[in-house]
């Protein structure tokens, strides 16, 4: 029996990402998903993997990514990036908050500009813990909420109108602190402004960093 598919879509926004990503890679994006995932090993689930970026960044020391994402048209391009990845890369179709996988299953997990758009980000973050094993790490890569309160404001009144555009993204997450209440333990957690382009500016506040799953006494 086939899993069932998710049902998510978005087909003009996953076009639009097609474009802009590329942008926002020679911009500096790839640096940024590189130093995330520098050092990684073992056995990963990325969430929502888009259109495959962090593919080419994942080190040799990882021995299988399960890249989910829900998005058909961007699971296709994925899938075709995979094909020229440096390690093993699995792409599968599911949502941020039932992942396709067994409980304490993966060495680590890797969230790349997905908080911000999944539906319920604490249903996702639960999942997450779920599937990594006890001592495995959290790699993330988010835009968030502005520290600067007037900057922060600017973010809620555009809210519904970013959210509407921009395929569920939200501005005003504050993910780090998502994460600890997850229950994960931030280990580092890098803070700086990243605007691709004129348009990104209400979300250039980024964080970049890892968190462990707490082993039980």
């Amino acid at each position: 029996m086939s899993p069932p598919r998710s049902g998510v879509r978005h087909p003009i926004f996953a076009r639009m990402y097609q474009r802009m990503s590329a942008a926002a890679e020679k911009a500096g994006a790839a640096e940024h998903r590189a130093r995330m995932l520098h050092g990684l090993c073992g056995r990963v689930v990325e969430v929502g993997a888009g259109n495959g970026l962090n593919f080419a960044h994942y080190p040799a020391t990882v021995t299988e990514v399960v890249a989910v994402e829900p998005e058909s048209y961007l699971r296709a391009k994925a899938k075709d990036v995979a094909e020229r990845a440096p390690v093993r890369v699995r792409v599968v179709d599911g949502t941020a908050d039932h992942l396709p996988l067994a409980a304490e299953s993966v060495d680590a997990g890797v969230a790349s500009l997905v908080l911000c758009s999944v539906p319920d980000q604490t249903a996702a973050l639960a999942e997450l813990h779920r599937v990594i094993r006890p001592g495995g790490e959290l790699r993330f890569y988010e835009h968030v909420a502005a520290d600067d309160p007037r900057w922060a404001r600017r973010q809620q009144r555009a809210e519904r109108v970013w959210s509407w555009f921009a395929g569920g993204c939200h501005l005003t997450r504050q993910t780090a602190e998502a994460i600890e209440h997850a229950g994960f333990r931030v280990d580092s957690c890098d803070r700086f402004l990243f605007q691709p382009c004129f348009t990104a500016k209400l979300a250039a506040p980024h964080i970049v960093g890892r968190a462990t799953r707490a082993v039980a006494p």
